[in-house]
């Protein structure tokens, strides 16, 4: 008797798009929307709105709010088997801007305002140069860092903890020094040195977010470079191909 061995029908374009994480994703970028139209008007649900629908792909920690729908969505794509490419790329997507809007209106509201854009840049074009370079390499995933002569980038992208934490203090830090402004034009390093003054939850919270912020910004700059040279001798391989 012959055995049927049909394949299986492939999923259609619009069913990719339907699958339930990304139906999540499209609910956390509605939040993102709704959150930063009224981040002046009300702070207090803009910190809970923005909590809950931030997160990045850092394995199984989660803490408070934050992290809670990347959670779910996660859950979802393992749970339903509708693990996508446009699903991960929307997920990276959404977080990216989360972060790049917060830090506009930080931008806005401190001085110097530029300390917050040139954070933002180098946020996006580390990330971006880093997932070009898995590109070039073949790589299947730009947290495949195995080969890097940086310790502290194997560090980062190697232990889940490691990352997770300093995804937090970020996100934690940015957040605390937007409840933290009181006027349009609050001076960055007053509002720090204040929070020296006297010790509070509040203060320690800010300090341990400062330490996680550190080097996340460090790790972007070795994660910048290090995607830089990889274009480079990628160009120069290409010319010494006879």
């Amino acid at each position: 008797m012959a055995i049927n061995k049909s394949r299986p029908k492939k999923p259609s374009k619009l069913s990719v798009y339907l699958y339930i994480p990304n139906i999540i994703g499209y609910v956390r970028v509605l939040m993102n929307v709704y959150a930063f139209a009224i981040c002046f008007s009300n702070k207090q649900l803009f910190c809970i709105l923005y909590f809950i629908s931030f997160g990045n792909k850092i394995g199984c920690f989660y803490f408070g709010f934050s992290f809670v729908c990347d959670g779910i969505d996660g859950w979802a794509a393992r749970k339903f088997n509708q693990v996508s490419t446009f699903g991960a790329v929307l997920d990276m997507i959404t977080d990216r801007i989360s972060t790049a809007c917060l830090l506009v209106i930080l931008s806005q509201v401190y001085r110097p305002g530029l300390t917050f854009v040139s954070l933002l840049a180098l946020d996006i074009g580390s990330h971006w140069l880093q997932m070009y370079s898995t590109f070039l390499l073949g790589k299947a995933s730009h947290k495949d860092v195995k080969d890097s002569t940086s310790w502290l980038f194997r560090a980062y992208y190697g232990n889940r903890m490691f990352m997770a934490y300093c995804c937090v203090a970020c996100e934690v830090l940015y957040i605390s020094l937007y409840l933290l402004a009181e006027k349009p034009t609050e001076h960055l390093m007053d509002v720090l040195m204040s929070l020296t003054k006297e010790i509070s939850p509040f203060s320690i919270l800010v300090g341990l977010s400062l330490f996680g912020w550190a080097i996340k910004q460090v790790v972007n700059v070795i994660q910048m470079k290090t995607a830089a040279d990889i274009c480079v001798l990628h160009d120069i391989n290409k010319k010494e191909r006879p």
